[in-house]
């Protein structure tokens, strides 16, 4: 089925739960790492690093961005804006790789669960005719082999996985979720030793 007129080129569906449980291990481990108080995720420089792992170069692009979550009252603890209802749904800002829409959705837990709202997005995604590049961030471990294999059918598109760790499954490029993240807390690579 092709759907037209409702995404960008360029798409990022992200897990926000998710997002925010590895940017709080992240930050956790790495106080303890390097003995210093790490700065809450910058979601600005975070979808940056995405945007670029995910292949989009510098120019007057359209990317728009999708949070998914939870009942958790649509909050990014680990992060700044932190607010998915008030500070970042409806909200968009423009750099160097173009313009960035964001928007966020609730699961309807009496309708569906994350993992299947997730995958329909994806699919629906993966069905809009003007898009050409999808970035995914989504719970590997809940729900991983059905975006796996929703990927892997999504035909003509650059398609790219992020997950803390390789995966198996054809279709689709990988790039760790750890780095961008580690990006947006403020850890340098010069502090690892």
């Amino acid at each position: 089925m092709d759907v037209t007129g409702i995404m960008s080129e360029n798409v990022i569906i992200a897990d926000a739960s998710y997002l925010d449980k590895v940017a709080f291990d992240l930050t956790v481990n790495f106080e303890r790492m390097l003995e210093r108080r790490i700065q809450k995720a910058d979601l600005c420089r975070w979808l940056d690093c995405v945007a670029l792992d995910g292949g989009i170069e510098p120019g007057d692009n359209k990317i728009q961005v999708i949070f998914i979550y939870d009942g958790n009252g649509g909050q990014l603890d680990n992060f700044n804006p932190s607010n998915l209802e008030k500070d970042i749904n409806g909200m968009a800002f423009k750099d160097n790789l173009g313009e960035f829409m964001m928007a966020a959705y609730p699961v309807a837990k009496d309708v569906t669960d994350m993992g299947r709202f997730f995958v329909e997005t994806l699919k629906v995604t993966g069905d809009c005719k003007e898009t050409k590049n999808i970035m995914v961030v989504a719970d590997i471990e809940k729900y991983g082999n059905e975006v796996k294999e929703a990927l892997g059918k999504i035909k003509h598109k650059e398609k790219t996985l992020f997950a803390m760790e390789p995966q198996t499954g054809s279709g689709f490029c990988q790039e760790i979720l750890g780095y961008s993240l580690m990006n947006a807390l403020g850890i340098r690579g010069d502090e690892l030793k």
